[in-house]
């Protein structure tokens, strides 16, 4: 049982009720996390909105569930290593990557820069060095994407902390 109650979301409105049924619609279900969100409409929408705005950015969709798992992997929230590994695969990702993906690494050289770079951007909340940012720009990722890069890791971060403080259990097979 988690320590934050779970939204209803047959008692959803208004905006709430839109988010929860288009992701019942999307992902056929409500995941736990999600219903903990849910008891903030603001958090919830915020979250949507932020998801929302970075899949139309200049990062693909396989690289930023990559950077999900290595977040996730290295903040030890098993809830969302389950939940960005399946949404891994969904996106065809080959399950060595998905492995080398929770050690920040990647058989791509541009990838394994750039979840190198998300790691160190989670391990010291930004600060990183001069060769670390020389590094990823080496990569090939402009300043967009270095922007997004950061903007994954901390959508991340967020909701790891969001499980840890709720206690939620994986709603998709463990790692």
């Amino acid at each position: 049982m988690t320590r934050i109650a779970l939204f209803d979301p047959a008692s959803a409105n208004g905006r709430t009720k839109l988010l929860l049924d288009s992701l019942q619609a999307r992902r056929g279900r409500v995941t736990t996390m999600v219903r903990v969100l849910a008891n903030s409409p603001a958090a919830l929408n915020a979250y949507f909105s932020f998801n929302s705005a970075m899949a139309g950015g200049t990062l693909p969709a396989a690289l930023r569930e990559r950077i999900a798992i290595a977040v996730a992997q290295a903040n030890g929230c098993e809830t969302c290593l389950a939940a960005h590994t399946a949404f891994g695969k969904e996106e065809g990702i080959p399950d060595d990557e998905l492995s080398l993906a929770r050690r920040a690494d990647s058989s791509v050289s541009q990838d394994a820069a750039a979840l190198r770079f998300a790691l160190q951007v989670l391990k010291t909340c930004g600060r990183v060095s001069d060769e670390e940012l020389a590094a990823v720009r080496a990569a090939g990722f402009g300043d967009a994407a270095i922007m997004e890069i950061l903007a994954t890791v901390f959508i991340n971060a967020f909701t790891n902390a969001v499980n840890h403080v709720a206690e939620t259990e994986p709603d998709y097979p463990r790692v």
